[in-house]
């Protein structure tokens, strides 16, 4: 068979065997897969082409399990404005997502505990402002002068099965920064209220992902380690703590 008898022959999902048309095929290592199955998959997932059938249907469960953890999802705090971060603090998990409807989206819940870092990356933009000479050609000014521009990009990693971090834009487009009246020097970008909005909302989320994530931690240690017999203020008694922190005899609290 041919190069366009190959384009043209019929295939067939390996999840849902449906049959797939022309420009509708998702190949995997050892198989193919439907644009329709595909949307299923993890919006952070990265390795289709090279993951086999069997990997992307342990995935397609647990994405399908993931539906769960969405519905017990309770949004306590909310962060960002396009793609926003939100986070049940009650429970300890957060998903990154800008879509309302969060059942339909099903956007992966992640716990605090499985952050790995968080870096935001400012990338700055520059282009030369060029003008017009009496031949009509364009030249540069002398000495030369340049437009600004930012993009700043949250990087959440994650020690995830699936994907190992979760990369967005915090801006919907360019933060720019013209010079004025021919100035040459780079100006402060600190000096425009674009640029410290999304400054700040990025060191936001860090910070609070950062310290949900150190918290989760320190409360496991403390959890794991050994307890100490106390003498309880409010009985005498010589009693170890309950998961409380009250006395085992009285209830009474140990710490006043």
């Amino acid at each position: 068979m041919g190069l366009f008898g190959k384009l043209f022959d019929k295939k067939e999902c390996a999840f849902c065997d449906n049959e797939i048309g022309l420009f509708g095929n998702r190949k995997l290592e050892d198989g193919n897969m439907c644009k329709e199955c595909a949307q299923k998959l993890s919006p952070w997932f990265s390795e289709r082409r090279s993951s086999t059938v069997a990997q992307i249907e342990e995935q397609l469960a647990y994405r399908e399990e993931n539906k769960k953890a969405v519905e017990a999802f309770n949004v306590t705090l909310s962060l960002g404005t396009d793609m926003k971060v939100l986070m049940d603090e009650d429970a300890g998990k957060f998903m990154v997502t800008r879509e309302r409807n969060l059942m339909e989206a099903n956007p992966d819940v992640l716990d605090f505990s499985q952050v790995t870092g968080c870096i935001l990356d400012i990338d700055e933009h520059q282009t030369e402002e060029m003008r017009e000479d009496n031949e009509g050609n364009e030249v540069s000014f002398r000495p030369p002068r340049y437009f600004y521009s930012y993009d700043f990009r949250m990087i959440i990693k994650v020690n995830h099965p699936y994907f190992d971090e979760i990369s967005f834009n915090l801006n919907t487009s360019d933060v720019e920064i013209n010079p004025h009246n021919g100035m040459t020097t780079r100006p402060n970008p600190q000096s425009n209220p674009d640029y410290r909005e999304y400054e700040d909302m990025g060191r936001e989320i860090k910070e609070i992902l950062t310290q949900a994530r150190r918290q989760v931690r320190e409360d496991a240690r403390a959890a794991a380690a050994p307890k100490t017999a106390v003498i309880c203020p409010c009985c005498g008694a010589t009693t170890m703590p309950d998961a409380n922190g009250c006395c085992e005899y009285c209830g009474g609290a140990l710490n006043g």
